[in-house]
């Protein structure tokens, strides 16, 4: 709490003694020599009976303030003042433990704290300083403890020395101030150490009166005397204040004296206080408030999920905070201004702040369902709730704007088998609905409190004539409401200190569930064949119980298996459903009586989880709703896998299982599975998993029964209409609605994995299995993952491969292929190539195979670059151990998918072709007849030039020159693509048609001149051609004349021409559009030019009159020309 060295305000009460009577004050004074009790005891030791004076005294400290006792006795004899006083504090550390530290009181009280977090908790601390003799200087006057704690001098800190004083009544602490000005939520460590020495050793303690009682025996002269020590011991703090209180009392109208009486801090409460623990409602604000401005961060979450569990622990207490506590953070809570600006901004809160808004409004329907609280009470909270619920930024109920379809929390079921009845519709629903709603559920139903406070066994016998939908056949009551309504009522008494009153409710809650079970499947046995001939599929409950707001099955289980684990460890628990609780007495008798031979509240637990989780229910709207049955469920299987399985939780599995299997549309395994239903993939693979070594056929049964996704397919049933809004094709259910679609496919595909790896060795079940995914598993992704994994089982390092479930692994891996054949993805490379590598584990064959049936699996592309060539590859003919005749074989293959992808594809496949065919004459020379066929239509010049270098490579120059000349046809070069890919290979075909000879390069000539009009391209192909004599590097050729070319003839003399013509074009060009930065550049651009120019007879001439003509016609280009007469003339 927010200590502060400031003086506690003055007391409510005034205090006098008109008949005061001096012999009935005298007597034992209570001090050291007083009878301890409680706490501060010695267990050891043989003790006295109590006094009747001690059990009286403590019962009145209890339950009466003090103000009543001295109203109702007009004596008070002082020894039993004394005793009063001296039981009016708290005996039990629990409380004080459970106001200085997050925790729980019973996980601070036991254990040693010796981690860094637990010793700088409060009380921790303030057990430390208690034990450390740090607490001197106690002083018990009345109601009012004081005292001074020294704190330690640490490396970095000097020794502090606080004074502490505590108010108390009625058993709790009321007031507390420290001088070390600490401020928190929470009790400051020396408040606890005080408090601990006055619990622990209570017979160290001074004890006095209320001061009024020691000034009522003094005279006046005693009295002057006091006051004027009090002021001289204090007078810089007191001399003001002593002064203005004397004024007025002399003044004899004066307000003090028109009060009968004096205020005494140390008197106790009067009759009009409220008796509770004191709690610095500031300081909960201020703390909630930064813990939310953070907004996540610094473990700000973390620190309001541990406030909302110390309000749980305040209303298991029965702690009347716990409600003022959790006002307090839900005000801080609507005043939060990120409300307003999401609402704004149209956008969502984060998923851990949604978390919180949930867990505030569970809290509300735990206090609003407070089995004892008062009808003012219950008013109040309608009240504020009502006020909450109507601001325009209250959080809505499902996470989303939209309501849905809610379902009314006092829609009880009908007392008798009939079900749920249909949800009635509501408007907007908050978190605060269902709290609203629960304030008009009351616990007077006479069934309902026979529940709760009579045993079964008792009298089961006594209700064979009455009602059979109060009791099931063996005379067990049943509680037929709505489910999450009836699991909220268990929530409240378990939260409220009723772990009994829980229990047996929810052994009747269950109890119903089994019994409308048992009743569902029969109904459905009786109907099978005709809702199996009509196809329909009836939604029995649109509103799922794991993801619910309001968790039932969670509530249920934890209900269930905690008292069970309590049961098996002998724990104490509460039994008195009217009074505090109680202690003596065991769960297990609990239990015994609640349940049949042989059962055990952990298999009830178990088997409530399973019911619930094997419900089916459809998907709710909304991302954060269909978040929330994902965590629900992920949470409630974690919690489930903790429990160890013993022959009768196997029995419970597997009659569950058979269940589930055979309940037809009661049921998310049964036969029958509504289109938009939550998918069980998750809590099949559990089920799977846990009855695989003890009934692996039902195991089976379950998994690939759940392995349906109907979402996903295209047809609808025609019975299936009750959200025919939502039906209108894959692609509105795939995103609109089901946001959490990817982390189901995800979870499907884990179940599929499990079985894979389960059923290794099985053929009969792994083809099973691999019939299942093929039929329900819809991306390619998952099914690509699912044939990885079955392949690394496979072929494990410690053990031989296991061939079946290798050809399990193929035969996904090429579904994977015809799926993705069509679209895009980008891991096609990947998963062709790991193909392939399955197919070679699995044998020749399956190479052969995929070959045959390339055009169903793969790209022209895909199998002449990858699966061809790997298959032709060194490494596979050595991994598979082939023969010659084998290879001769499997290349055949090879060569003749590489003809057809050639044909069907010769612009990506004919190279790849061509190599695949070297070593065999006639597949290679069809290649080649392929690419020319193709040449003339279907082939850009880039695939010609690649193929006719590879020819020239292989040996085949006239081919190459062949393949050159027509990519030459496909070619454009403009006088400004000077910087061309294209430029290399025209300058090489050049080169070969010059090293075959002069008819070579007088026909290619003409295709240069017509396709390249870049004038540095042409000049740099000239030049080349006039530095050897053609054919002189090929030896080969026949047509060697061994003369060079001339200028001025043919086929040299028409490229001269072309050239100077581009210079003549591309100059004019260039200065259409040229800047003064580029005038240097285009002056080298005329040297070069100038150089092509004198290479002709006449050059100079041409030369000199081009010049003259651009000095014409640019003469406004003034600096430009006079650079061009400067280096030209």
């Amino acid at each position: 709490m927010a200590e502060r060295g400031a003086q506690q305000p003055p007391a409510k009460r005034l205090c006098c003694r008109p008949g005061y009577v001096s012999t009935c004050r005298q007597g034992q004074r209570a001090g050291a020599g007083a009878p301890a009790g409680g706490h501060g005891e010695s267990s050891g030791k043989t003790q006295s009976p109590e006094s009747l004076l001690d059990i009286a005294a403590r019962r009145v400290a209890e339950k009466w303030p003090f103000q009543r006792v001295e109203e109702r006795f007009e004596r008070i004899p002082e020894p039993v003042q004394r005793r009063i006083v001296y039981w009016s504090f708290p005996r039990s550390e629990r409380e004080i433990c459970m106001y200085s530290s997050f925790g729980g009181g019973a996980d601070e009280l036991g254990g040693g704290g010796e981690s860094g977090d637990e010793t700088r908790l409060p009380f921790r601390r303030g057990v430390a300083l208690l034990e450390g003799g740090c607490v001197d200087n106690v002083l018990q006057v009345g109601f009012h403890l004081s005292g001074t704690v020294r704190e330690p001098a640490t490396s970095s800190e000097p020794e502090v020395l606080c004074n502490v004083s505590i108010s108390f009544d009625r058993c709790k602490i009321t007031a507390v101030t420290c001088g070390c000005g600490n401020k928190d939520i929470f009790y400051c460590a020396h408040v606890v150490a005080l408090s601990l020495y006055r619990v622990r050793s209570p017979e160290l303690v001074k004890l006095r009166l209320p001061i009024s009682e020691t000034l009522f025996q003094m005279n006046r002269d005693q009295l002057q005397k006091f006051v004027q020590y009090l002021i001289t011991v204090h007078h810089t703090e007191v001399l003001p204040t002593a002064q203005k209180l004397a004024d007025e009392i002399l003044l004899q109208n004066s307000e003090i004296n028109q009060v009968h009486g004096a205020p005494d801090p140390t008197a106790g409460a009067s009759v009009d206080d409220e008796n509770c623990w004191h709690l610095d409602e500031e300081q909960v604000q201020e703390q909630v408030k930064l813990f939310l401005s953070q907004g996540g961060y610094h473990g700000s979450g973390k620190q309001l999920n541990l406030l909302f569990s110390k309000v749980r622990e305040m209303l298991k207490m029965r702690d009347s905070n716990g409600a003022r506590m959790l006002t307090l953070i839900t005000e801080q809570f609507m005043g939060d201004p990120r409300l307003a600006l999401w609402r704004q901004q149209g956008s969502t809160m984060t998923d851990k702040y949604r978390q919180l808004w949930d867990e505030l409004g569970a809290l509300w329907m735990c206090i609003v369902l407070n089995p004892h609280c008062k009808a003012d009470q219950k008013v109040t909270w309608l009240r504020q709730l009502r006020r909450w619920n109507g601001v325009d930024v209250c959080p809505p109920e499902d996470g989303n704007h939209g309501s849905g379809e809610p379902t009314h929390l006092t829609n009880a079921l009908p007392h008798g088998p009939a079900g749920n009845r249909d949800p009635p519709s509501g408007g907007h629903r908050t978190v605060f609905t269902r709290a609203i709603e629960a304030c008009d559920l009351h616990w007077q139903d006479p069934h309902l409190q026979h529940i709760l406070t009579e045993d079964p066994r008792a009298d089961r016998c006594d209700h064979n004539d009455l009602n059979a939908a109060l009791f099931d056949s063996r005379g067990w009551p049943l509680w037929h409401e709505h489910v999450p309504t009836a699991c909220a009522r268990v929530d409240a008494l378990r939260s409220h200190g009723y772990p009994k009153e829980a229990l047996r409710l929810a052994v009747a809650i269950v109890n119903t569930l089994r019994q409308q079970q048992q009743k569902q499947l029969e109904v459905f046995r009786s109907h099978k064949k005709e809702v199996l001939h009509k196809g329909m599929t009836s939604v029995t409950n649109l509103e799922g119980w794991v993801g619910h707001p309001l968790d039932p099955i969670g509530t249920l289980f934890s209900t269930l298996l905690e008292t069970g684990r309590s049961s098996e460890d002998g724990a104490i628990v509460s039994l008195n459903f009217s009074g505090p609780p109680a202690k003596g007495r065991r769960a297990e008798h609990t239990a015994h009586r609640l349940l049949e031979e042989g059962e055990t509240l952990t298999a009830l637990a178990v088997e409530t989880a399973l019911m619930g989780l094997g419900q089916q229910r459809v998907m709710p709207d909304g991302l954060y709703a269909q978040e929330k049955v994902c965590r629900n469920e992920e949470q409630l299987l974690a919690k489930l896998q903790q429990v160890e399985l013993d022959d009768t939780l196997v029995r419970v599995f597997r009659k569950q299982a058979l269940v589930l299997l055979e309940a037809g549309p009661y049921s998310g395994l049964g036969e029958l599975l509504y289109r938009e239903s939550v998918p069980m993939h998750t809590f099949a693979k559990y089920l799977f998993t846990s009855l695989l070594p003890h009934d692996a056929e039902l195991a089976y049964k379950i998994a690939l029964r759940a392995m349906r996704l109907p979402v996903l397919e295209s047809g609808v049933a025609s019975g299936d209409l009750s959200r025919s809004h939502h039906m209108v094709s894959v692609v509105a259910n795939r995103y609109p609605r089901w946001f959490t679609l990817s982390h189901i496919e995800s979870q499907q595909c884990e179940l599929a994995s499990t079985m894979l790896t389960a059923a290794k060795g099985d053929s009969r079940k792994l083809q099973t299995v691999l019939e299942s995914i093929q039929k329900n598993i819809y991306s390619s992704s998952h099914i690509f993952k699912l044939a990885q994994d079955a392949f690394k089982i496979a072929t494990m390092m410690d053990s031989l491969p296991d061939l079946t479930l290798l050809k399990v692994s193929l035969e996904l891996g090429l579904q994977v292929m015809r799926m993705t054949l069509s679209t895009l993805n980008w891991r096609r490379r990947e998963m062709v190539r790991w193909l392939v590598t399955c197919a070679t584990e699995v044998g020749v064959f399956a190479l052969d195979s995929i070959m045959q049936s390339w055009f169903t699996l793969f790209t022209p592309t895909e199998a002449t670059s990858v699966v061809a060539s790997t298959v032709m590859s060194n490494a596979t003919i050595v991994r598979l151990h082939l023969d010659s005749h084998q290879q001769e074989n499997l290349a055949n293959s090879a060569r003749t998918l590489a003809l057809q992808c050639a044909m069907k594809d010769p612009q990506n496949c004919a190279l790849s072709a061509l190599t695949l065919c070297e070593k065999d004459h006639i597949a290679f020379e069809t290649a080649y007849q392929i690419v020319l066929d193709a040449a003339a239509t279907g082939m850009n010049y880039t695939q010609l030039f690649t193929i006719a270098r590879y020819m020239e490579h292989r040996g085949y120059p006239m081919r190459s020159y062949k393949l050159a000349t027509l990519a030459m046809t496909h070619l454009n070069l403009s006088y400004n693509q000077d910087t061309h890919p294209a430029i290399n290979d025209v300058l090489w075909a050049c080169a070969l048609s010059h090293s075959l000879g002069k008819n070579e390069l007088a026909a290619v000539i003409p295709l240069v001149v017509k396709s390249v009009k870049c004038a540095t391209v042409l000049s740099d192909i000239l030049r080349r051609c006039t530095l050897t004599t053609p054919g002189v590097v090929a030896p080969h050729s026949r047509r060697n004349s061994g003369k060079m070319m001339s200028l001025d003839k043919a086929p040299l003399r028409q490229l001269l021409d072309a050239t100077i013509g581009a210079y003549i074009n591309t100059t004019h060009s260039r200065l259409t559009h040229i800047s003064p930065r580029h005038y240097g550049e285009f002056i080298e651009f005329l040297s070069k030019a100038r150089e092509t120019f004198l290479m002709a007879h006449d050059g100079h001439v041409q030369f000199t009159q081009f010049i003259d003509n651009l000095k014409q016609i640019y003469k406004g280009k003034k600096k430009l020309m006079m650079l061009v007469r400067e280096r030209f003339g």
